[in-house]
C-alpha cells in the first residue's frame, strides 16, 4: 500500500505551471482592462481557446484526475491571474456541471461541446437557476417548464437573475418548476438549445467587482425546447416525481445537485484571489519602508502576513479535501464541499482587505490591484450559497436535524 502524501504528481505540477503562465503573461496585463471596461474580454477567451486553457477537452482532462485535484489546481492559478476574466472562462464549467450532475451520458456528448464552441469560434454557456425572490431558497423558483405532448416539448417561462453568461450564451442550462405541489422536489433542469426563440435578456447588471465576467437577468417567455432537452430525460423525471408524491426520497433537487458538485470549485476560485492579495503584500512589505526599514520587518506587518498564509493554506487542503471527496464519491457527512467554500470565500475577503490595509493608502487605489482584489473577493460569501447557507448545510449534516 502506498504511503499518504501531499506531494503533487508530475502531471499535476506540469499543470499548474503552464496554467500559471498562461495567468502570468495573457490574464494579468489585461486584468485592469476588462475590469474598467466591463465587457467580457473576447481576446483572452480566444487566446485561452487557441492554447487549449479553455475548452471542452482541457476541462475533461482537469475533471478526469482521479485525485480530483486537477480542478482546483488549474481554478486556482487561472483566479491568481484576475477572479474577472477567471469567471468569464470558468463560468461556462458551471453550466457543465449542471448538464453533468443530472444528464445523460448522450446529453452530456451532444451538448457540453456546444458549450464551449472551437478554438476558431469559442462559446460561452450559462447556468441559470436564481430568480429575483429567489437566491439561495430554491423552493421559491417560480419559473416554470410544462410538456406539450402534442409536439413533445416542453414550454418554459420566467425569469432568471444573475446568470453568468446569461443572454450572451450558446447554450442555456434553466432550472424550471415541473410540479409546483411538489417545491424543490418538484424542479428539473433543461437545455435551451443555441437560436431558441424567446430567449432574451434585456440588460447587462453592472457589479461592485468581477466586472470582466458577464453577468445579466434571463426572460424565458414561451421558449420551447425538444422534449430530449430534459436533463436526465422525462422517463427519469416522470419516476423521480411519483417518488416524490408518495413521499419516497425522490433524489437531488436540480439546482442543489449542480452546487454540491461545484463548492470546491468555487473555493480554489477564492484561494486564487486570496493568494494573489498575499502575494502582492508581501513583496510591497519587502521593498517599502518606514521608520529606516522595509515594513515587513515590522512584527504587526510581519504577524499579518503569517496568518493570510496560514488562512489561505488551510482554505486550499479544504478545497483539495473535498475535491477528493467528491471525485472519490467519498459522502459530504459532515458538509465538507460547503465547509471548503466556506472557509475560502471568507479568508478571500479578510486576506484581500488585510492587502489593502498593509499596502496603506496606496492598496485604496486603482494604482495597486489589490483594490480590485477585494471587491472581486466579496462575491464569494454570497454566490452559489451564502456564507450562512454554507452555515446551514454544515450544521445539518453534523447534527442530522432540519435547522432552519
Amino acid at each position: 500500500m502506498a504511503g499518504f502524501s501531499l506531494e503533487l504528481n508530475e502531471d499535476q505540477t506540469d499543470l499548474r505551471d503552464w496554467v500559471h503562465g498562461f495567468a502570468e503573461d495573457v490574464i494579468r496585463p489585461a486584468a485592469a482592462e476588462w475590469d474598467e471596461r466591463e465587457e467580457t474580454p473576447w481576446p483572452v477567451i480566444k487566446e485561452a481557446a487557441k492554447l487549449g486553457v479553455y475548452g471542452f477537452e482541457s476541462l475533461a482532462t482537469w475533471f478526469s484526475d482521479p485525485t480530483g485535484l486537477s480542478l482546483p489546481i488549474a481554478t486556482e492559478e487561472l483566479f491568481w491571474g484576475d477572479a474577472g476574466i477567471g469567471l468569464a472562462l470558468m463560468g461556462t464549467g458551471l453550466a457543465v456541471a449542471g448538464i453533468f450532475a443530472a444528464g445523460e451520458p448522450e446529453q452530456l456528448v451532444e451538448w457540453v461541446p456546444a458549450c464551449f464552441g472551437d478554438e476558431d469560434d469559442p462559446k460561452l454557456a450559462a447556468f441559470c437557476a436564481s430568480e429575483p425572490q429567489a437566491g439561495s431558497d430554491v423552493a421559491g423558483y417560480r419559473t416554470r417548464a410544462r410538456y406539450d405532448e402534442a409536439t413533445d416539448e416542453w414550454v418554459i417561462n420566467g425569469q432568471k437573475a444573475w446568470a453568468t453568461n446569461g443572454g450572451i450564451a450558446n447554450v442555456h442550462v434553466v432550472t424550471a418548476v415541473v410540479d409546483p405541489e411538489l417545491g424543490a422536489r418538484g424542479q428539473a433542469g433543461f437545455i435551451v438549445p443555441p437560436g431558441t426563440p424567446g430567449v432574451h435578456s434585456t440588460r447587462k447588471i453592472r457589479k461592485h467587482g468581477l466586472r470582466a465576467s458577464h453577468t445579466a437577468d434571463v426572460f424565458f417567455d414561451d421558449v420551447r425546447v425538444p422534449g430530449r432537452c430534459v436533463l436526465g430525460g422525462r422517463e427519469r423525471l416522470a419516476a423521480r416525481l411519483a417518488r416524490a408524491r408518495e413521499g419516497q426520497r425522490a433524489g437531488g433537487q436540480a439546482a442543489m445537485a449542480t452546487f454540491e458538485t461545484t463548492r470546491p470549485t468555487v473555493g480554489a476560485m477564492a484561494v486564487g484571489v486570496a493568494r494573489a492579495a498575499y502575494e502582492y503584500a508581501l513583496d510591497y512589505a519587502k521593498q517599502r519602508e518606514a521608520f529606516g526599514r522595509p515594513i515587513v520587518e515590522h512584527q504587526s506587518i510581519a504577524f499579518d502576513l503569517a496568518n493570510m498564509r496560514m488562512e489561505i493554506d488551510a482554505a486550499r487542503l479544504l478545497v483539495w479535501r473535498a475535491a477528493w471527496m467528491g471525485r472519490s464519491d467519498v459522502p459530504f457527512t459532515a458538509g465538507e464541499g460547503s465547509m471548503s467554500k466556506l472557509k475560502a470565500g471568507e479568508v478571500a475577503v479578510w486576506a484581500t482587505e488585510r492587502a489593502i490595509h498593509i499596502l496603506g493608502g496606496a492598496g485604496y487605489t486603482r494604482e495597486h490591484p489589490v483594490e480590485r482584489m477585494h471587491r472581486d473577493a466579496k462575491i464569494f460569501t454570497i454566490f452559489e450559497g451564502t456564507s450562512e447557507i454554507q452555515r446551514l448545510v454544515i450544521s445539518r449534516a453534523i447534527s442530522g436535524r432540519h435547522i432552519r
